[in-house]
C-alpha cells in the first residue's frame, strides 16, 4: 500500500511540476518519475535546511519542491 501511494504521490508532484515550469504536464510515466526524483532531491534539500515532512501533505510538498528544482536544473543545462 505505500508503494502505492509512493507512485500516486510522485505522480502528482511529477505533474504539478510540471503544470509550473512548463504550463502543462509530460504524461503519466515521465510525471511519476520527476516526482520520484523530486521527492529525493526535496528530502535532500529540506533535510539541509532542517525541516521535515509529515504526512502525505508534506510529502506531497517535499516531492513537489524537488521535482520543480530538477525541472530548473534540466532547464538550465538544456540552455547551456
Amino acid at each position: 500500500m505505500n508503494l502505492i501511494l509512493f507512485l500516486i504521490i510522485g505522480g502528482i508532484a511529477g505533474w504539478l511540476a510540471g503544470l509550473i515550469m512548463k504550463g502543462r504536464g509530460f504524461g503519466i510515466l515521465p510525471n511519476i518519475g520527476i516526482g520520484i526524483v523530486g521527492s529525493v532531491i526535496g528530502g535532500f534539500l529540506f533535510r539541509l535546511a532542517g525541516l521535515s515532512s509529515q504526512g502525505a501533505v508534506g510529502e506531497l510538498v517535499t516531492a513537489l519542491v524537488g521535482a520543480v528544482v530538477l525541472l530548473a536544473i534540466v532547464s538550465a543545462v538544456k540552455k547551456a
